[in-house]
């Protein structure tokens, strides 16, 4: 197979930017029904949570906890970070989260101080629990309120996914307002996270970051083939082993559903068949690469203008930083959400936050690849014209490109489809071509402030839209993943111009982050 000439596509603009996103805008204020903190917090409930796994996965504990506490009008705690987990990082939560911001931003929703505080003299001895996934309101309100009623604190443990996907509106955008507003990082992560993205912009105007997960743990969790032949299978399938309640592979299967990772040529591949050119400067994120050099290989000879952290920054730069590697992720993440294409290789949570993440600043272009039906591509890509092979990726692509409308409200996790905190711009209203089914329109606003992402969300200090913001209609948020979409693309565009998804393969998690 062929490949296109070495520019195509690098300075088209229809790649850089997602359309329609102009109409629309992240919008999280609480509606006049939100009761605030100071009327609704109870003396002596105090709630504590430990998060689990990686920054991201820790990212949305954080975010529920949040929630949680205001259900059940009690004073939070600040998070407990894991630091016992496979990632094995020591930090403390205002060692990487400015936790000064955290508390002061959400100080009208929910009481949260630092520290347990002492009862009579007395330290208070937090009863530890555990809540089931995906726990709802009443959940919360059976299980734990009459606990916390008795013995006033309690910790929740491993709390990962413990808050249900379908919150009443203003819950869902309280979400948002502890996601994308309270939760920022540290001065020193920022400032490095910024020089990063300097260095990036310094190279060229507009540049890819890649999230590369491509780890021999990953990989021999996922357990799928990667054409490394019998010395590949002994290698990874010892790693399997460690986990003694996975079953036995089936990578045929497995890679057929849409659970297998790219390979760092596929990723290099799709992105040339998409259209940009060899001379793109692609930022990569990555831990360990299965291969290492030999596996990247491929990827640096598409796209030779190849970047990361280590090649951008000095070994004395990152000292601060490499020893903790939440904080080494979190410059990732910096440089990530700043690019002007963020792309994935997977469906992991640093994947799903930023997706959700850059829907909500601004609709940045997110390619996460439609792996379900690139599979058999690049399974008989030797056997097809470039020109083919380049119009078949695109075509599988329409609705995994980050644009408005792609995915159904409610469909997927919360953190990765903010829909409720997705309003449109009045003026969209006039536009046939945004007749689309399933979009969230929050009436009666005014469009003061237009939120395209072309500011750093790392500068955003106060909510995108002004107090007034009123709260439309109530969406629907479904849990059931099975729920059949309206294939229809808004009137007016083709499937060749379009990016509105018609199926979203499910993916399993492979690992927290």
């Amino acid at each position: 197979m062929r490949h296109e000439q070495s520019s195509g596509g690098s300075l088209s603009r229809d790649l850089w930017t997602s359309r329609l996103s102009s109409f629309f805008y992240g919008c999280s204020n609480a509606s006049g029904k939100f009761m605030p903190a100071e009327k609704k917090t109870q003396p002596n409930r105090y709630l504590l949570i430990a998060t689990s796994g990686g920054l991201n996965q820790q990212r949305t504990g954080i975010t529920d906890a949040v929630v949680a506490a205001y259900i059940l009008n009690a004073t939070l705690i600040v998070p407990k970070l894991d630091q016992k987990s496979f990632w094995k990082d020591s930090s403390n939560f205002n060692e990487i989260f400015d936790v000064n911001r955290f508390i002061s931003f959400l100080s009208k929703d929910v009481k949260i101080i630092k520290q347990l505080p002492a009862n009579g003299g007395k330290a208070l001895n937090p009863y530890t629990m555990r809540v089931p996934r995906k726990c709802n309101p009443k959940c919360y309100q059976s299980r734990v309120l009459p606990v916390l009623n008795k013995k006033h604190a309690v910790q929740l443990t491993k709390f990962d996914y413990r808050l249900s996907n379908r919150l009443d509106r203003d819950l869902q955008k309280l979400r948002c307002r502890v996601n994308y507003h309270a939760l920022q990082f540290t001065a020193p992560i920022v400032e490095m996270g910024r020089t990063l993205v300097e260095r990036m912009r310094s190279k060229s105007s507009h540049f890819i970051a890649l999230h590369l997960r491509f780890e021999p743990d990953m990989l021999a969790f996922s357990g799928c083939d990667y054409g490394g032949g019998e010395k590949e299978r002994r290698a990874l399938g010892a790693i399997r082993k460690r986990w003694k309640t996975l079953h036995a592979s089936n990578p045929d299967k497995v890679r057929r559903h849409g659970r297998c990772p790219l390979t760092p040529e596929e990723v290099g591949l799709m992105l040339r068949a998409l259209g940009f050119g060899s001379d793109v400067h692609i930022y990569v994120a990555s831990g360990e690469v299965y291969g290492g050099n030999e596996t990247l290989a491929p990827l640096k000879a598409l796209f030779p203008n190849f970047h990361s952290k280590d090649t951008i920054a000095s070994m004395e730069e990152l000292a601060p930083f490499s020893s903790f590697s939440s904080r080494m992720a979190a410059l990732d993440f910096i440089v990530c959400d700043e690019s002007n294409v963020f792309v994935t290789n997977n469906n992991g949570n640093m994947a799903k936050i930023l997706a959700g993440r850059r829907r909500y600043f601004g609709h940045k272009p997110t390619i996460r690849p439609n792996a379900k039906k690139l599979y058999k591509l690049f399974l008989n890509r030797t056997s097809v014209p470039w020109e083919e092979f380049a119009s078949r990726v695109r075509t599988h692509q329409i609705g995994f490109m980050g644009g408005p409308n792609e995915v159904r409200p409610g469909r997927g996790e919360f953190h990765e489809n903010p829909s409720a905190c997705i309003c449109e711009k009045p003026e969209a209203k006039d536009k046939a071509s945004l007749e689309a089914p399933g979009k969230v329109n929050d009436s009666g606003e005014d469009d003061k402030e237009k939120n395209a992402g072309k500011i750093s969300t790392y500068d955003v200090t106060e909510e995108q839209k002004p107090d007034d913001e009123q709260d439309g209609s109530d969406v629907d948020y479904m849990e059931d993943a099975n729920e059949s979409q309206d294939k229809r693309l808004p009137n007016g565009l083709d499937s060749k111009t379009s990016l509105l998804k018609t199926e979203q393969p499910e993916l399993e998690e492979m690992f927290s982050d």
